[in-house]
């Protein structure tokens, strides 16, 4: 479906409600609304209003890339009442776990909860990454691929026969809009109040972590759940960054507990 946004058109994945709490999935640097295929559709087909949007000139959305987290998060906020939704559950992956974060702690009226997959209060970008992303050559999105993956998933260990999951995350880094990598990148890389934010926030939060993470290591995770108060630190063992490919099923049950407990 398309919302209508200030900033232009936004594709998003699902469907919209009329009132009460939604679901938003919010992607990751470069990417798009399809790294929560399984677990969004769960949601949408049971009934629950759900979205998972592009961000601005990101898949389907128009627009340009945000630069700063805070500005994506004054999105977020005004993508819950242009969909018509009361509150969302905000489950967000890496950049989109940063913007999650920044919006429960600048709308926390908006927001019923907290999903914080790949996520740390600090999310520094190697230079020679940014770098790359801004030239467009390839390096960028085989150091986020190789990176973002734990080692099982790299050398094959798809949840389903057929599937090459370091292939399938340099594709859709390499049809993601020119400038859109490099511009999540360095707003996650600029992104310093992390754990400021994390203590404003006041609702039910999951903190879901990949032991093996090599873009959010385990002990930022684990500081970023103890800096939010009643937060629920759960770690998925031999896991990467990318949970949502890599652990699908596992990503959707630590879900499912989390919108249950609200």
């Amino acid at each position: 479906m398309i919302i209508d946004l200030k900033a232009g058109d936004v594709f998003c994945a699902g469907k919209a409600g009329e009132g009460g709490v939604g679901l938003l999935f919010l992607h990751g640097a470069g990417m798009d609304h399809s790294v929560f295929a399984l677990q969004s559709r769960w949601f949408a087909g049971r009934g629950r209003p759900t979205l998972a949007p592009d961000f601005p000139g990101h898949g389907r959305s128009e627009g340009v890339p945000l630069t700063r987290i805070r500005d994506m998060a004054d999105w977020v906020a005004a993508l819950i009442e242009a969909a018509r939704l009361d509150r969302a559950v905000l489950v967000g992956h890496s950049m989109g776990a940063l913007i999650a974060l920044e919006t429960a702690a600048r709308h926390g009226d908006r927001v019923a909860g907290l999903g914080l997959l790949g996520a740390a209060a600090r999310m520094p970008v190697h230079p020679d990454m940014i770098a790359s992303a801004k030239a467009g050559t390839f390096d960028a999105v085989a150091m986020v691929s190789l990176w973002g993956l734990g080692p099982r998933a790299v050398t094959g260990g798809a949840a389903h026969p057929g599937q090459w999951m370091l292939g399938g995350c340099q594709r859709l880094l390499e049809r993601a809009p020119v400038g859109a990598l490099a511009a999540d990148l360095v707003a996650c890389d600029a992104y310093l109040d992390g754990l400021e934010a994390a203590q404003r926030v006041a609702c039910p939060t999951l903190v879901l972590a990949g032991e093996r993470d090599m873009m959010a290591p385990l002990k930022g995770a684990r500081a970023l759940a103890e800096a939010i108060a009643g937060a629920r630190l759960s770690t998925l063992q031999g896991a990467g960054h990318m949970m949502t490919l890599e652990r699908p099923d596992e990503t959707l049950d630590a879900l499912c507990a989390l919108v249950k407990s609200l």
